[in-house]
């Protein structure tokens, strides 16, 4: 079994929101995308995608994108994104998608010796844009993650390898101290895998800190093609 993980695939099977108004490089994403998962992705594989998958705006919108990957092999575990307005309550969006779709919130999955947790995860206080709502959401999507790293607990065993996938990067490219990393160390997360971050603007595809790898994989930023991790 091996994990790879893309994310902000931006998509929008209805047509309204096409992304090449982001740039030339974004003309035909979406066959680059499938053509390079169908090169590396085994069905007994896993594909992590870090949010913002549909510019729906109500779950059969999202939907109809969450099922254009169904003929795609591997087992697809999804964060909720920013702009993944169509995700409303969970026990829903879990029925309407099926069998080889998970949905992480406020809990975990495993396979094998892998266990995903995740949350959207928000905007950090080193922004210089943070606001007093920012800090709202920055400590409850925290919150969340205590309540998935709870459900980690329930099912790790000795040797296990614990995957942490985020929407929003946990800290800013100054790498500080934030609420999630602090969680990630203490629950002795091994990887973190992240998007939200498009365009020019530095950010590494790679970091590690506390002894965490860290890995930005918004599909802008890593050429339209899967990233392995593990």
């Amino acid at each position: 079994m091996k994990v790879f993980a893309i994310s902000d695939l931006h998509l929008s099977q209805a047509g309204n929101k096409p992304m090449e108004i982001f740039g030339p490089e974004w003309e035909g994403h979406f066959r680059k995308i499938k053509a390079d998962w169908r090169e590396k992705v085994k069905e007994e594989d896993v594909v992590l995608l870090g949010g913002d998958t549909s510019w729906g705006m109500k779950l059969s919108e999202g939907m109809e994108d969450v099922l254009s990957l169904k003929d795609l092999p591997g087992r697809k575990v999804f964060v909720r994104g920013n702009h993944d307005y169509w995700w409303g309550g969970i026990s829903r969006v879990r029925a309407a998608a099926g069998e080889g779709f998970y949905f992480l919130q406020n809990d975990c999955v495993r396979f094998e010796n892998l266990i995903i947790a995740g949350s959207r995860g928000w905007t950090c206080p080193a922004s210089t844009e943070f606001t007093e709502h920012d800090m709202l959401l920055y400590n409850r999507e925290a919150e969340r993650l205590r309540l998935a790293f709870q459900a980690v607990q329930k099912v790790r065993r000795e040797g296990d390898i614990l995957l942490v996938l985020m929407h929003f990067p946990p800290f800013s490219v100054k790498k500080e101290d934030t609420l999630f990393t602090s969680l990630f160390e203490e629950n002795r997360v091994d990887k973190v895998v992240f998007g939200h971050l498009h365009g020019a603007g530095y950010f590494p595809l790679k970091c590690e800190k506390g002894g965490i790898e860290y890995l930005l994989t918004s599909c802008d930023k890593v050429k339209f093609s899967l990233v392995e991790i593990l």
